[in-house]
């Protein structure tokens, strides 16, 4: 005969209690850890924590669009089974099959699932391994405290990384490798670019334009009205173009400077003084506008899923637009501005940026921005307004604007006042971008997308 006091059943129930913990047999309802797992925070950390890991790793902007459009996606398929208003972009994007399919009849936590996916993508196309390592361990304390039971937990990881290995699987057929180890050859014919000091570099992705598009029917889809023919010739539009730009490096306002600076987003900037030679390492155009994203959708709340849409939206019109763009660089190849000025003045004349290494038109920063400012206009509203201190650790200041398309104007503008573009290609690479952020928006929503009614672009820049 069993006899125990009450005491020692005390005891006992409180073995069985916390032997129901251990084992994950919370009584947490779904829906209160499901609350607390989708907060947006945890996603705008850890697109965060993917921009520091570039960053480290020093992956060229058209590389990093690429990474950015990847991740974004998986996370926005992990968490869509949760928002029935929110439709897979399988069949929408190009040869992207429908993801797996989570298991009826159990449960799930897709927010958790979501930034597994993203993180998972994220660690399979970086290197810097050990950074998404220590961040995990964190990110778990954080989930572990939300009381998600354990069979929950296991599920929704293993489905974060079912989808995850769906896009990878989807990315291992973009023709990324096929295009590394591409040289582009100079021709050294006059107008044609060429390597630009301070470090001379080679080309930078010539083969770009061979990745395989989200959405876009082909690389030429939103070629560009032809650059100014190269015409050095007093009077001529081009030498006018070069004579403004030297202008600039002249006289610039400190307005005007501060506005280059700003958006100068140049993943490695030379540092060479005497014989001493080092790189600072900082944000790419793609990973500003991400955290461009990440502000907005603080400063308007959006819950998860919303910023999620804008994340992966956006992230995608600038992989495309990037694709665009640097089909029309290699194509027209035309010379940048500090090798046509330090040829006519002879003086040794330096832009106030850095010139990045590859040729000039269209602008990329201009196009990927209008591209990105394009989707997230539609998508958050026409006059939203913000504050952009995502660079200040880097010491780029801050910056206020009353629009997101007033940003990527100013963004446009930034590149002539630096000295490392003409107006023609900023012009026509913001022209680029709004094109193939109108396009991205249609193929992804399945709707058309009305243009809205706004002043021409060409008064908007030549008026900054």
């Amino acid at each position: 005969m069993l006899i125990f006091s009450k005491a020692k059943g005390a005891v006992l129930l409180v073995f069985f209690a916390g032997l129901f913990t251990a084992t994950g047999c919370t009584n947490t309802p779904p829906e209160e850890y499901n609350s607390r797992a989708a907060n947006p925070n945890l996603l705008h950390q850890t697109s965060k924590q993917l921009t520091t890991v570039i960053i480290r790793d020093i992956f060229k902007p058209p590389v990093a669009s690429r990474i950015y459009a990847y991740a974004n996606l998986a996370a926005y398929e992990a968490l869509r089974p949760a928002e029935a208003g929110h439709a897979s972009l399988a069949g929408k994007i190009k040869e992207f099959a429908p993801v797996p399919a989570p298991e009826k009849g159990v449960e799930y936590c897709y927010p958790l699932a979501s930034v597994k996916a993203f993180i998972a993508v994220s660690k399979a196309l970086t290197f810097s391994v050990d950074m998404w390592d220590a961040y995990e361990v964190e990110l778990d304390r954080k989930y572990e405290a939300m009381d998600i039971p354990e069979d929950v937990y296991d599920r929704s990881v293993a489905y974060g990384e079912l989808v995850a290995k769906h896009v990878l699987d989807y990315a291992e057929k973009d023709n990324y490798k096929y295009t590394r180890g591409y040289r582009h050859v100079l021709t050294y014919s006059e107008g044609d670019w060429e390597p630009t000091p301070p470090t001379y570099a080679e080309a930078c992705e010539p083969r770009w334009s061979a990745i395989r598009a989200f959405t876009l029917d082909s690389c030429t889809q939103f070629t560009p009205a032809p650059p100014a023919p190269y015409d050095i010739t007093p009077g001529s539009d081009f030498r006018k173009m070069v004579d403004q730009v030297y202008d600039y490096g002249k006289n610039a306002t400190p307005e005007q400077k501060a506005i280059a600076y700003f958006w100068d987003d140049n993943a490695t900037v030379s540092n060479i003084k005497g014989h001493l030679s080092y790189l600072s390492k900082k944000m790419t155009p793609p990973g500003h506008w991400q955290a461009i994203v990440s502000t907005i959708a603080r400063d308007q709340k959006l819950d998860m899923m919303q910023s999620l849409e804008a994340y992966t939206f956006s992230s995608i019109a600038m992989n495309e637009a990037f694709i665009a763009c640097w089909e029309e660089k290699y194509r027209s190849n035309r010379v940048r501005p500090v090798t046509v000025i330090n040829r006519l003045r002879g003086e040794g004349w330096e832009p106030y940026l850095e010139t990045p290494p590859f040729p000039e038109y269209v602008s990329g920063h201009s196009a990927i921005s209008a591209a990105a400012g394009t989707v997230l206009t539609h998508l958050l509203g026409e006059n939203v307004a913000f504050t952009d201190s995502t660079e200040y650790e880097f010491g780029h200041g801050v910056r206020s604007f009353k629009s997101i398309e007033d940003a990527y104007i100013e963004t446009s503008m930034s590149r002539v006042y630096g000295g490392i573009h003409y107006l023609d290609g900023a012009l026509e690479g913001t022209k680029q971008g709004e094109r193939v952020g109108e396009w991205v928006l249609t193929k992804l929503t399945g709707k058309p997308v009305e243009n809205r009614p706004k002043e021409d672009v060409t008064k908007q820049i030549a008026g900054k």
